[in-house]
């Protein structure tokens, strides 16, 4: 077999194959041979059929079957004997067979970037200590109390106003006809201006007192969040039945009895102290984490397609994900996997850029995984999930793939731990006041 390598790029290689005649005939002869046992012909016994015959009705299936062969017997070795760190698969363009000749075939190939060795020990960093203060932890005791909220009827005779909870009945109909998407609905509760059916719906409420009714038309928008209701003239008949208002509970034992978990309310304030430092401590090292990253890049190398569009690939799947959780998908929110492809390729990229870094680490530094290590794994993503250590192990080890990927994702985290443990660490204090406060760490309590 002979091998030759066209440049395309740094990371990209086109292959020039060609199989020898010997090769080719070898080929074709067995798959004649194979054929002529299984053929029925007319007027010819089983295994009888001549091979002329043969070819000049299954010559077209025969090649391509023969092509797929030559190929698969070959793109590896070819690949092997250049010494070639592809990554992804080969992308292959074939030529027409030739029976009399030898098979050519190119294969374009997409290789891991040659690295220099990386000198990570040493790197000066900077890690801020964030701490969680009481007034947070208030900010939280509040949410937690709308959570445990009651709403009780007012007093006061009067119209309904902005801002306030009411209870009414409604019934919706498309062409003086009752529609499924707004059939009738007896004691719903809404906040006026929180805009729960829509903000209009809202505003023809104000001014109502209980026992009133009232009919009026919404059209509601193109891209309303139902897409059943979408674009659509509906006629609302509602009848009003109270006002309330909501009564928030005291901050005390007994609120914090009512979630479930907690003896008392220092127990939960404890509580949300912990999960929200947790929260900064992972904000903190991830802070960190960009500053290795800016710091190790050996200069600008180029980075495998291949590569990118796996992190797109992994990036949309995580977006549709979210959507699928908030009832919403990408057509609603009016994006095309193109478009989004678009907008996430420089992210998708720079995280292809960290991988290849800590793998030429985990390299570099001979990195792996022991057993021991890789239990220690399966019990904390037990204790993040909450599933069994038994049964997440037995998954990896009935999905080899899965457990490639999840001990490569432990040696990167390893690599990340060397480079901390030889770095320069200034520990620097949180200016109070700034934001601090991560407001994604919000309390599990």
């Amino acid at each position: 077999m002979d091998v030759t390598v066209e440049d395309i790029s740094g990371v990209k290689k086109k292959l020039h194959i060609q199989v020898p005649h010997e090769q080719v005939e070898k080929e074709l002869d067995a798959a004649y041979n194979n054929l002529k046992k299984n053929a029925k012909i007319k007027g010819y016994r089983p295994g009888k059929v001549p091979r002329s015959v043969l070819e000049r009705k299954f010559q077209k299936d025969v090649h391509s079957d023969v092509v797929q062969t030559l190929i698969q017997n070959t793109i590896f070795d070819a690949i092997q004997q250049q010494d070639l760190p592809i990554v992804g698969t080969p992308d292959i363009d074939p030529s027409d067979l030739d029976p009399e000749q030898s098979f050519t075939y190119d294969a374009t190939v997409e290789l891991k970037p040659d690295l220099p060795e990386i000198e990570f020990k040493g790197l000066n960093l900077q890690k801020t200590d964030y701490q969680a203060d009481d007034s947070e932890i208030d900010n939280q005791i509040e949410m937690l109390k709308k959570h445990l909220a009651e709403y009780h009827p007012i007093e006061e005779d009067r119209a309904a106003a902005d801002g306030d909870y009411v209870v009414i009945d409604y019934e919706g109909f498309k062409d003086g006809q009752p529609f499924e998407e707004t059939e009738k609905t007896e004691n719903y509760t809404l906040k006026i201006g929180d805009a729960t059916i829509t903000e209009d719906f809202d505003k023809q409420l104000i001014g109502m007192k209980p026992g009133e009714t009232k009919e009026f038309a919404i059209d509601f928008p193109e891209d309303y969040k139902n897409e059943s209701l979408a674009n659509l003239h509906i006629t609302f008949q509602v009848v009003f039945k109270e006002i309330r208002k909501e009564v928030l509970p005291e901050a005390n034992d007994e609120m914090a009895k009512k979630l479930g978990k907690f003896n008392g309310i220092d127990e939960l304030r404890e509580e949300i102290r912990k999960n929200l430092q947790q929260g900064y401590d992972k904000r903190a090292d991830q802070e960190m984490q960009e500053q290795i990253f800016e710091k190790l890049t050996p200069g600008d190398f180029e980075v495998p397609e291949t590569l990118v569009q796996h992190e797109i690939d992994g990036i949309m799947q995580d977006a549709e994900q979210r959507f699928a959780q908030n009832s919403l998908s990408m057509e609603q929110l009016g994006l095309t996997r193109d478009k989004m492809a678009e907008q996430y390729r420089d992210l998708a990229e720079k995280q292809a850029r960290r991988h290849l870094l800590l793998n030429k680490i985990i390299e570099q530094e001979g990195l792996e995984a022991t057993t021991e290590e890789l239990d220690s794994e399966y019990s904390q993503f037990s204790q993040a999930t909450g599933q069994p250590v038994d049964t997440i192990k037995a998954y990896y080890n009935q999905n080899p793939d899965k457990l490639e990927g999840f001990k490569h994702a432990f040696l990167e985290k390893k690599a990340i731990d060397l480079i901390i443990e030889n770095a320069n660490i200034e520990t620097v204090k949180s200016e109070p006041g700034s934001d601090n406060a991560d407001k994604n760490a919000d309390s599990d309590a």
